[in-house]
């Protein structure tokens, strides 16, 4: 088992990265600080993976709060659902909850407890991919809104993050895809060696190499803990852990929340963020090449819905969080592994990456 901490002073907590942690028990219960608990989860996962963690927790009060699944249900009215848990079975300011789920759990999770009472403890056990190596780390929780993805949260950490990579031997193709559209992106914002791993090893992870998989879970979960212990609250450097999120979640929002994964939308905006870095000068052909050739073998789109205009791309993108005193606000490369956040954006290279990059240009 490996064990990282995310620095934080008073708020630091840490990330247990291994195979057949759910349980175990006393990791859970140093991270417990009273009585009473509530397991927060969906209709997928309860069925698998419920009952394992219901039992290490014997001796506490435990409740359950299952979700529906999936991310049209990231709403404050699905959230409504943990708060009649929590006041009807009485739990008080001592409660820890405890997400069970992937990113939408982890969440909806976080932004309950930092909303119950004003703040109760929480624990993340990440159930997929893409939650292990970043939703789960960094505190960011919310719910969703129709007219923008998380849009309504709160920065609120864990006390303790428990990533069980046995898990990932049964996930979905999609979801493992998903997931390692954020692992492409930490070596593509600020670690060049690891994308260079990732070209050398993506076969093993596409295989489910459980060494491999350890590897790029750990390695992107310490990208992630360095950024995140250097600005917590995104006032600058934290921004560049968007890279290709501002085009993704436009996409996601005009599809529909979970008819394209969260990673899949995040693929193909990191192809269009790409896209437009090269337009720009900042990397090359083959560099660009290099990266869309990763993205596709691991199975991402590379391109936006051919129904998508660069009208309905600039509209819902103008809802994005890193939009500034009406400015929009683009994470893009700076060069292979170093990305930048500006908003010297040329408006036509821009145009000009909507049309190539959509489905059948």
């Amino acid at each position: 088992m490996h064990v990282l901490n995310v620095d934080l002073g008073d708020r630091s907590y840490p990330i247990y990265i291994g195979e057949h942690l759910l349980a175990q028990g006393e990791l859970l219960h140093r991270h417990i600080k009273g009585r009473q608990i509530c397991i927060v989860t969906n209709e997928t996962i309860a069925p698998l993976y419920l009952r394992p963690v219901q039992e290490s927790l014997a001796g506490h009060q435990v409740d359950t709060c299952v979700l529906p699944d999936g991310e049209a249900y990231k709403t404050l009215a699905v959230l409504n659902q943990v708060f009649d848990k929590l006041l009807g079975a009485r739990h008080n300011r001592t409660t820890t909850l405890i997400a069970l789920g992937g990113g939408v759990v982890g969440d909806m999770t976080g932004f309950a407890a930092a909303c119950y009472q004003r703040g109760v403890d929480f624990i993340q056990i990440p159930t997929t991919l893409l939650s292990m190596v970043d939703s789960s780390v960094g505190g960011k929780t919310g719910v969703n809104h129709p007219l923008g993805k998380n849009m309504i949260g709160a920065f609120y950490q864990p006390q303790a993050v428990l990533a069980d990579m046995a898990l990932l031997r049964t996930l979905p193709e999609r979801e493992l895809s998903a997931g390692i559209a954020e692992i492409i992106k930490y070596g593509l914002i600020g670690d060049y060696p690891f994308f260079v791993w990732l070209e050398q090893n993506m076969d093993a992870l596409m295989a489910r190499d459980m060494d491999a998989l350890a590897y790029a879970v750990k390695r992107s979960c310490e990208n992630k803990a360095d950024v995140v212990a250097q600005d917590e609250r995104e006032g600058g450097l934290r921004a560049i852990l968007n890279f290709g999120h501002t085009f993704g979640h436009a996409i996601e929002t005009a599809q529909g929340y979970g008819n394209w994964l969260h990673g899949e939308a995040v693929g193909a905006g990191m192809a269009m963020a790409s896209d437009l870095s090269w337009r720009r000068g900042a990397i090359s052909d083959g560099e660009l090449a290099r990266i869309l050739s990763l993205l596709e073998r691991s199975k991402l789109p590379t391109k936006a819905p051919a129904d998508m205009t660069p009208e309905q791309f600039t509209s819902l993108m103008g809802v994005d969080k890193k939009v500034l005193d009406g400015r929009l606000r683009l994470v893009l490369l700076e060069s292979m592994g170093k990305a930048i956040t500006t908003s010297d954006i040329n408006p036509d290279q821009l145009q000009q990456t909507f049309v190539a990059c959509r489905a059948g240009a």
